[in-house]
């Protein structure tokens, strides 16, 4: 009997310290993207060196953005502000940079489907045939820098798209 009552007594006291306990909480923190931007600002300042995205998210983004008495200090106001176009377009232009991989001279293709796989669909048929080959050239020793599959091509995609009479 004595049980039921403290638990009675007990729930009503747990559900107002919940309610106190979420009201504590800060009610305006960053979201995810406005933080990420706010780490990328400090990146780019220079004053995100040596600190990982977990510990600035939890120091600079948990708290209200008027509570941030260090960040706001320590922020310039052109970190605030969008990058201008001209940056943007450097950035875009390096990571186009990177151009596929050609096959090297030794590398070999097959001209058409194995005949084992023939009775699969199409484009299973091509891809165990590509790969059997991919397999064959990579224990000769062929391929070269070229994977399987790669950023802008790799052995898989000229592989079928000879197959398929693309290439």
């Amino acid at each position: 009997m004595s049980d039921r009552r403290l638990f009675r007594h007990t729930i009503p006291f747990l559900a107002s310290a919940l309610v106190s306990l979420i009201l504590a909480l800060p009610a305006h923190a960053l979201s995810m993207k406005e933080c990420s931007v706010k780490f990328k600002a400090a990146q780019d300042a220079g004053q995100a060196e040596g600190i990982s995205w977990s510990e600035f998210r939890k120091t600079q983004c948990a708290r209200p953005e008027g509570a941030a008495i260090e960040s706001a200090t320590t922020e310039p106001t052109e970190a605030k502000q969008p990058m201008p176009a001209e940056n943007k377009r450097e950035k875009v232009a390096k990571k186009s940079d990177t151009a596929p991989k050609a096959a090297s001279g030794k590398t070999t293709f097959p001209s058409s489907v194995a005949a084992k796989f023939a009775a699969e669909k199409p484009a299973k048929a091509r891809m165990h045939t590509c790969l059997e080959q991919y397999h064959a050239n990579k224990k000769a020793g062929t391929l070269g820098d070229m994977r399987w599959i790669d950023k802008g091509g790799g052995y898989y995609k000229l592989c079928n798209a000879r197959l398929k009479g693309d290439g």
